[in-house]
């Protein structure tokens, strides 16, 4: 079974995190929530106190590492040790997964170069995806590296996450009604 850890940090967009750990949880796939702080308690972007399952510990454990946006994006990026980690991750040919802002991290660890990416729309974000081919599309996959554009992408990224650790996600999106309005 794949184990997925969704990275957590203060100011965490609530959809593209939470989002993609229900989709992935309803499709069986071994999730953690994971603060990046001491605590366990993470507060949203929405001042939603959200409960991680656990603490950046043993992150050798994870198939995918999973970088949500909001304001947490900027936090992550500039946490030393998840720029290690992905760098890491990237080393060893794990997924890699962004959303939103979170590409930021993937850019200023240096693990997109010449690698297809796309994130939430903006100059700031963008000036560190420019090792990149950037490109205006939903979700995409180059090799390991799965990145999307923002919170109303999250639940195509999460479906796209499942196709990639070879979980067939068409019963999935049809029993969610995902495939009925697209």
């Amino acid at each position: 079974m794949a184990k997925v850890a969704v990275l957590m940090a203060d100011g965490f967009e609530e959809v593209e995190a939470l989002g993609v750990v229900d989709i992935l949880r309803r499709a069986e796939v071994d999730v953690d929530t994971v603060s990046i702080k001491e605590e366990q308690v993470v507060i949203s972007s929405r001042n939603i106190p959200v409960r991680a399952d656990k603490t950046l510990t043993d992150m050798d454990y994870y198939d995918m590492i999973v970088i949500p946006g909001g304001a947490g994006a900027w936090t992550l990026r500039d946490d030393d040790r998840i720029i290690s980690l992905i760098k890491k991750y990237d080393h060893e040919e794990r997924y890699i997964a962004a959303i939103c802002a979170g590409p930021m991290a993937l850019g200023k660890a240096g693990v997109i170069t010449n690698k297809k990416v796309t994130s939430y729309p903006g100059e700031e974000i963008e000036s560190y995806l420019k090792a990149g081919k950037y490109v205006e599309e939903e979700v995409v996959v180059d090799g390991h590296i799965i990145t999307s554009r923002g919170p109303a992408t999250a639940f195509a990224f999460a479906y796209k996450l499942l196709d990639v650790l070879g979980i067939d996600s068409s019963s999935l999106k049809h029993g969610m009604l995902y495939d009925l309005y697209r």
